[in-house]
């Protein structure tokens, strides 16, 4: 059971109205760095959870959050479409380049939506639930986490810098600082799990035997012309306490040519490929 307050968790304030960055409002609405994402992530995340039920409550808790930022970022692109035109008369009588409609806004604000928010990225393609990862395996789903915080800062960020509004700013600045705690949020569990050491690799309950432990720890290098990039990944414990990285500067192919022979008779090859044995 969800319950809903008739007032928003931050307010939400536009000083001028602007139809183009109420098109770019959209991708943290509908992109895959937007807020509908991370909602439904941390949904289907929640109603898979085993275990821990204290995680369980969190992820729902800040499912239902990012619902809040939703309505927010809705409410925001409605008043940044205030005053733009309802009609091509009314448009071109002001500016015949039509600027508001064919000069960088989303012409379905007009003729989808009536001048409000709709479930679709910048581009105006709608979110089709492809970028939601729920694995059931905890490591995994904070890590998943993180990285669309991640993502969804950085477009919070280059919203913010994109505009002059300080209505729009002072918004932004709110959503910018809810990403930092969530990446530290799901960090966090990590940390109380045992950390990284602990965590990794995902899923730290696969059998050691069920591991070509050989292959665990090494940088391969594909690079014809260079030598491998040095760095921490390729010396040094590994993260894990399990073993030492090291580099294979010059790696061969383990494998064997991967022919398939002759094709079956009736498969709908060329009789030059038909294997005449089968």
């Amino acid at each position: 059971m969800f319950h809903h307050s008739s007032k928003l968790q931050y307010p939400v304030k536009v000083d001028k109205p602007n139809p183009q960055f109420a098109m770019l409002l959209q991708q943290a609405i509908g992109g895959i760095e937007g807020e509908i994402r991370v909602a439904m992530q941390y949904f289907f995340q929640a109603m898979g959870a085993r275990g821990d039920d204290r995680i369980r409550d969190m992820l729902m808790s800040t499912a239902t959050e990012e619902l809040s930022h939703i309505e927010m970022l809705g409410h925001a692109v409605a008043l940044n479409l205030e005053g733009a035109p309802v009609s091509y008369q009314e448009e071109t009588a002001k500016d015949p380049v039509m600027n508001a409609i064919l000069g960088g806004a989303n012409p379905r604000h007009l003729l989808s939506s009536g001048l409000s928010a709709m479930p679709v990225n910048a581009n105006g393609v709608p979110f089709d639930m492809s970028h939601v990862y729920a694995t059931g395996n905890i490591g995994a789903d904070m890590m998943a986490n993180v990285a669309a915080e991640s993502g969804g800062r950085v477009l919070a960020t280059r919203l913010y810098n994109w505009t002059d509004d300080h209505g729009m700013k002072d918004f932004l600045s709110f959503l910018i600082a809810r990403d930092t705690y969530h990446q530290q949020q799901w960090l966090a569990v990590v940390e109380e799990l045992g950390g990284m050491q602990a965590q990794l690799p995902i899923p730290n309950s696969t059998p050691e035997e069920h591991e070509a432990t050989e292959h665990s720890y090494y940088y391969l290098n594909t690079l014809l012309d260079k030598d491998a990039p040095k760095g921490r990944w390729g010396e040094g414990p590994s993260l894990d306490g399990r073993s030492q990285y090291s580099i294979k500067n010059t790696p061969e192919p383990l494998g064997q040519e991967p022919s398939l022979g002759g094709a079956k008779p009736n498969s709908g090859a060329q009789i030059e490929q038909v294997d005449s044995s089968k």
